[in-house]
C-alpha cells in the first residue's frame, strides 16, 4: 500500500511543462518567449536540469559551427578520463601533424611532452586546436578515428543534425551542427564537473620544455563580464560567423545559451547575455525531491536484526517553470513488498511517484540509507527475552 508523503502534499510550485531530469527528451513551454529575439542566424537557451526550451530560433537549422566542434573533443576527454583511458596527470608526446594545426593554438613543440591537464587546459581556454589534435590522436590513435567516435557518440546522444569531419572546427567539407544539438552536447559536457576547473580559468599561461611561456586568456567573455557564467566554447570562421555556447547558474538555476551566425563577436555575447537575462527573470527551478536527505518514512525489513531501514531517493527531482504560476503536485512512496534481510546499503526497497495535475511525471527508486544483516539464531532468543521481560 503507498504511503503518502505529507510533506509533498499539495506542493505550491511553478507550472511547467516538464517530465523528467536531464534527459536527452525535449520539453517545451507552451507559451513562446514574449520580446526576446536574437540576432544570431540561430539560437536556443533551455534549462539545464530539465531541458526545457525556453527560446529558440532556426534551432535544428545545419550550420557549420566552428570551434564550437571542440565541446564534442572535449566530451570525449572526459569520459576517457573517467574510463581511466587517460589521466589528466599523464603526459603526451605531441606529433608534429598536431603541433602544425595552425589556427588557434598554444604554439606546441613537436615530439615534445605536455601534461594532459596542460592540453585540455588549452582547449578550454584558449580554443586551441594543436592542442585538441593532440588529445584525439592519444585517445584514439588518430584523428579520424577519433572523429569516429565523435559521431558515434551524436547517434547516441540522438543528435541527428550534426556532423563531424575533424575535431578542432577548422572548416571542412560535410562538418555541420545545429543549435539544439550544440545544447545538447554541451548538457552532457558540463555533467564532468571537472570541466568547470579549467572553463571558469580568465588568464592562465602554457609552460613548455626549455621555459618558453604562451600565455592564455579564455575566449569567452562572459566568464569575467556575466554574473554566474561558469563555462562556455567560442567559435569563429568566415563561414560560420560568430558562434558561442555558454552556461550560467543562478540559485541553483542552470540555463544553457547557444548562438550560431552572429553577425560579430559582440552581437554573439550580446544575444547570450540577453536570453540569460530572459531566463533567470522570468523562470525558477525548484528542488521537489533532495537525494541528500532520508524520507521519513521507514521501510519494514523481514528477518533482519533492525526491523526498518530508511530510504534515500537515487536522483534529485527539479521543478522548473514561470515564477509565481502555482501548481498542485502529489509525491507518493510506495516500499518494496516483501523487503527481507539482509538488505545492502544502496539496494532499492522503494519507490517514489511524482505526479503534476493528476499526471505521473517521475519515477524514482529509493534505495537503502544503510545494511541490515539478517537475524542470527541468538539474535531471536535474546528478542525473545527481552519480550518475555516485558511481562
Amino acid at each position: 500500500m503507498k504511503k503518502l508523503l505529507s510533506v509533498f502534499l499539495m506542493f505550491m510550485a511553478f507550472a511547467v511543462a516538464v517530465s523528467g531530469v536531464k534527459t536527452t527528451k525535449t520539453k517545451t513551454l507552451a507559451a513562446p518567449a514574449e520580446g526576446l529575439s536574437a540576432v544570431s542566424e540561430s539560437a536556443y537557451l533551455s534549462d539545464f536540469n530539465s531541458g526545457t526550451v525556453i527560446y529558440s530560433k532556426n534551432e535544428t537549422e545545419r550550420l557549420p559551427i566552428a570551434s564550437m566542434c571542440k565541446i564534442m573533443t572535449l566530451l570525449l576527454t572526459f569520459e576517457a578520463i573517467d574510463d581511466e583511458i587517460l589521466s589528466l596527470d599523464d603526459t603526451i608526446v605531441v606529433s608534429a601533424e598536431a603541433a602544425g594545426m595552425g589556427g588557434s593554438q598554444i604554439f606546441l613543440d613537436a615530439n615534445k611532452p605536455y601534461a594532459v591537464r596542460e592540453l585540455v587546459k588549452g582547449v578550454v581556454v584558449a580554443s586551441a586546436n594543436d592542442a585538441s589534435v593532440a588529445l584525439a590522436e592519444q585517445i584514439s590513435g588518430s584523428e579520424e578515428l577519433f572523429v569516429a567516435e565523435m559521431n558515434a557518440k551524436c547517434k547516441e546522444l540522438g543528435m541527428n543534425d550534426t556532423h563531424f569531419s575533424n575535431c578542432t572546427g577548422l572548416p571542412k567539407a560535410e562538418q555541420f551542427s545545429c543549435a539544439k544539438d550544440v545544447a545538447k552536447m554541451f548538457s552532457e559536457l558540463l555533467k564532468h564537473e571537472e570541466y568547470f576547473s579549467f572553463s571558469r580559468i580568465w588568464m592562465d599561461k602554457i609552460e613548455h620544455d626549455g621555459g618558453r611561456i604562451t600565455e592564455i586568456s579564455n575566449t569567452n567573455k562572459l566568464i569575467r563580464f556575466y554574473d554566474g557564467c561558469d563555462g562556455g566554447k567560442t567559435g569563429y570562421t568566415s563561414e560560420a560567423g560568430h558562434c558561442l555556447a555558454a552556461s550560467a547558474q543562478r540559485k541553483g538555476m542552470r540555463l544553457i545559451s547557444v548562438v550560431i551566425k552572429a553577425p560579430d563577436s559582440k552581437s554573439r555575447f550580446n544575444d547570450v547575455s540577453t536570453m540569460f537575462n530572459y531566463g533567470f527573470a522570468n523562470f525558477e527551478n525548484k528542488l521537489i525531491v533532495d537525494s541528500e536527505t532520508p524520507l521519513e518514512i521507514p521501510v519494514t525489513v523481514a528477518g533482519g536484526k533492525s526491523d526498518t531501514v530508511r530510504g534515500v531517493p537515487a536522483e534529485p527531482y527539479y521543478l522548473f517553470g514561470k515564477k509565481n504560476e502555482k501548481t498542485v503536485l502529489n509525491i507518493d512512496f510506495a516500499p518494496d513488498e516483501n523487503v527481507k534481510a539482509p538488505v545492502e546499503k544502496g539496494e532499492k526497497i522503494g519507490t517514489l511517484t511524482v505526479e503534476k495535475d493528476g499526471v505521473l511525471v517521475k519515477e524514482i527508486s529509493v534505495l537503502a540509507c544503510e545494511t541490515v544483516e539478517k537475524q542470527t539464531y541468538f539474535d531471536i532468543v535474546k528478542n525473545i527475552i527481552d519480550h518475555w521481560k516485558l511481562f
